[in-house]
C-alpha cells in the first residue's frame, strides 16, 4: 500500500489503524506523514474511549439528556473525517481539539 493510504486507513477503525501499523512497520523506509496520522489516529481513538464511557454514564445517571451523548458522536466523526481529509491530501495537520495534544506523544509507533 501507499503511504497515502496507510495514513487514510489507519483513521478507519482501530482494525485500519492495526493494519496500517503492521504495514508501516515492515516498511524499509518509513514514512513521516503515516507516522503523523498513526499518531493522530490512535490518539482519537484514545479520546473516543473516554468521551463514550464518561458520556455513557451521565445518560445513565440523567436520561433527560441524551442529546449529549448524539452530539459527542456526531463531534468525534466530523473529527475522523477531517482526519482523513488531511490524510488524503498529505498534509501533518493536527485534527482539531485534541491533535495537538497528541503530536509526537506516542514514541513508541516509532
Amino acid at each position: 500500500m501507499s503511504n497515502k493510504t496507510l495514513a487514510i486507513v489507519s483513521y478507519l477503525t482501530i482494525i485500519g489503524w492495526i493494519i496500517a501499523y503492521v504495514s508501516h512497520k515492515g516498511q524499509a523506509q518509513r514514512s513521516q506523514l503515516v507516522q503523523y496520522h498513526l499518531e493522530q489516529s490512535l490518539g482519537l481513538f484514545i479520546v473516543f474511549v473516554i468521551l463514550s464511557i464518561v458520556t455513557s454514564a451521565i445518560v445513565f445517571i440523567v436520561p433527560a439528556i441524551a442529546i449529549v451523548a448524539t452530539i459527542v458522536g456526531i463531534l468525534e466523526l466530523i473529527l475522523l473525517v477531517m482526519g482523513i481529509i488531511n490524510a488524503a491530501n498529505e498534509v501533518c495537520k493536527p485534527v482539531p481539539l485534541v491533535g495537538k495534544f497528541f503530536e509526537r506523544k506516542m514514541g513508541f509507533l516509532a
